[in-house]
């Protein structure tokens, strides 16, 4: 490896050529700011906050190549009037409604504007005006609040190849917006929520839903059940100050409790019931031979993604419903049954990871009777702030455990959260039907990990079964276009819209620029997923005695007359523009 040798501030330091003076200035404890930034995503320096001296120049360190003996200054009254200057001029056509934004506290251009101490502006005037795009069921678009800085273009085009929006106009009349300018909700976006994950600002957050929740739990005539999926309990922890990727299952539980819903489901239990229907449905096709590679349909936004841009494999989708919005279909019919309360009665809340599961929850194909099977989505930032409206002292809370009888989940549903972990679930649970004998190791370690596209076969008495998994739509884009070409060939796909799977989704705890660089939240994050799979008693699906139990009572056996009526359902193809 080559190194090259370059002072920054008067102190030397060696760094492997290609770094750039930004990395190299962190090395040995050098922040220099930055807001267009995002680690292996968007790198343009387009802001210029970031800029040092070099020579009698002014550079972005976020572009700029280490050299050999080059002398860079990152703190001279030079530099850090230019950056003032950058950020006042942001903010002079900046929405400044700190207090009430929803990114108060978590901005970075707050942050930026403070560790530069800037106090007043120079610079006022005219502030360009566009209306609020809210028409999306999951996205909202502030474009007053846009700073420009490009990071949810390039995560949207280049992490995610949907290409939903892009830079419009010239100059100061420069927007972030769709093609055309559409509302968000007439386009080719599938809802996963990374554009907002990568604003540093409230250019872009989620369609609240916490006040309809709010209305719900007041009106003595609803009975409001809540459930909670697996990638919730691994990040809530982190809205209160608790080091990301800490498991909060109990604490949790014993929040929803407080705040006021009347039942606390496990969205485990769907995972389970998932893998017992889409575990049925794939040996059905194996020996069938039709429709293969089957591929899963847990993920509202890869499942859009597939009816925008590859309609023709819309028959490989798994036609199971999703874990939240099976379980949201039993709750409306076995469990009113049980409790003898009208469906219509019963108000379905689901804490998801996600922003696209807002779509879903609204989607016509998953409904029944007239009724949707989950009625309201929250995400777990919604949580979070129900929780402090609620004036809840959440770090200091006992655990507590989930309702019957959906509260009893398996270490194979809780992994769903992680990339891989639908597979992983999947295939502990299709290995012993098909060939009878246990699984004594159920850690499929082929299909963790963080690797775009990983593989893995399985032996089920003489057939190879080939898996493939994708996370992030820019892989699943390239795995797709293998299988169409040839290139490839699977019995079993998972995809997940969001890079690390449901741990980072668009409905996740923020994670401002600096700390994504210093650490691999998906990772973390995935840790206390497997964690809890190894800390559960039960983990494969088929084994779930609460799962046995509804199908012996209520679903007769998987993928049977009745499951198809409550679990199962179907896509629509839809424009590419």
């Amino acid at each position: 490896m080559e190194l090259v040798k370059l002072t920054i501030d008067g102190i030397e330091v060696e760094v492997p050529k290609g770094t750039t003076v930004l990395e190299a200035a962190r090395k040995i404890g050098v922040e220099i700011p930055t807001l267009c930034y995002l680690k292996e995503i968007n790198k343009v320096g387009a802001c210029r906050v970031c800029v040092v001296e070099v020579g009698p120049r002014l550079l972005a360190s976020c572009t700029l190549e280490a050299e050999n003996g080059m002398h860079v200054k990152t703190n001279t009254q030079k530099v850090r009037e230019a950056r003032r200057a950058v950020v006042e001029l942001i903010l002079s056509n900046h929405k400044r409604e700190c207090t009430t934004c929803i990114r108060s506290e978590n901005c970075e251009l707050q942050s930026v504007s403070k560790e530069l101490n800037i106090r007043d502006l120079r610079f006022e005037g005219e502030k360009t005006h566009e209306d609020i795009d809210s028409a999306s069921t999951s996205v909202v678009r502030d474009p007053e609040k846009c700073i420009l800085c490009g990071r949810c273009i390039a995560t949207c085009s280049e992490v995610q190849t949907v290409h939903a929006i892009g830079f419009a106009r010239r100059g100061f009349n420069t927007k972030v917006a769709p093609t055309f300018n559409r509302a968000l909700a007439n386009t080719v976006c599938v809802n996963c929520g990374q554009c907002i994950m990568a604003c540093p600002v409230g250019a872009l957050y989620e369609k609240e839903n916490i006040k309809e929740v709010w209305r719900a739990i007041s009106n003595p005539e609803k009975f409001v059940v809540v459930q909670t999926a697996p990638a919730v309990r691994v990040a809530l922890g982190e809205e209160f100050g608790m080091p990301i990727g800490t498991r909060v299952t109990g604490k949790m539980v014993a929040a929803l409790r407080r705040v006021g819903f009347d039942k606390v489901f496990d969205t485990d239990f769907g995972a389970d019931l998932t893998i017992m229907e889409e575990g049925t449905e794939l040996i059905s096709r194996l020996n069938k031979g039709e429709n293969l590679p089957l591929m899963t349909s847990c993920c509202p936004g890869w499942v859009k993604f597939v009816e925008h841009y590859y309609p023709e494999m819309i028959d490989n989708l798994s036609t199971c419903k999703s874990p939240s919005e099976m379980e949201g279909a039993l709750i409306k019919s076995y469990f009113a049954a049980k409790m003898g309360i009208d469906p219509k009665n019963i108000v379905t809340v689901s804490i998801m990871p996600c922003v696209g599961k807002k779509f879903e929850g609204q989607r016509e194909e998953l409904s029944h009777e007239g009724m949707q099977d989950v009625d309201i989505v929250l995400t777990t930032r919604e949580l979070a702030q129900m929780i402090k409206e609620a004036g809840i002292d959440f770090k200091n809370l006992p655990d507590e455990q989930f309702d019957n009888p959906f509260g009893e989940g398996t270490g194979a549903a809780v992994i769903f959260g992680a990339t891989g972990g639908v597979a992983e679930a999947a295939l502990r649970t299709v290995y012993e039907v098909i060939t009878g004998n246990d699984l004594d190791n159920v850690e499929i370690t082929a299909v963790r990990g963080v690797t775009g596209i990983k593989e893995a076969v399985i032996d089920l008495n003489g057939r190879q079964v080939k898996a493939a998994i994708a996370h992030g739509l820019s892989n699943a884009r390239r795995l797709l276009d293998m299988i169409k070409s040839g290139e490839r060939q699977y019995d079993f796909i998972e995809v997940m819209a969001c890079p690390g799977g449901c741990v980072t989704g668009g409905g996740q705890p923020i994670v401002d620029a600096k700390t994504r660089e210093k650490m691999d939240v998906r990772v973390e994050r995935a840790k206390a997923i497997y964690e809890e799979d190894r800390h559960l008693p039960i983990r494969k699906s088929h084994k779930n005695p609460d799962i046995t139990r509804i199908y012996e009572e209520f679903l007769g056996q998987p993928n049977s007359h009745k499951s198809h009526e409550l679990l199962h359902t179907h896509y629509v193809k839809r424009d590419r523009f």
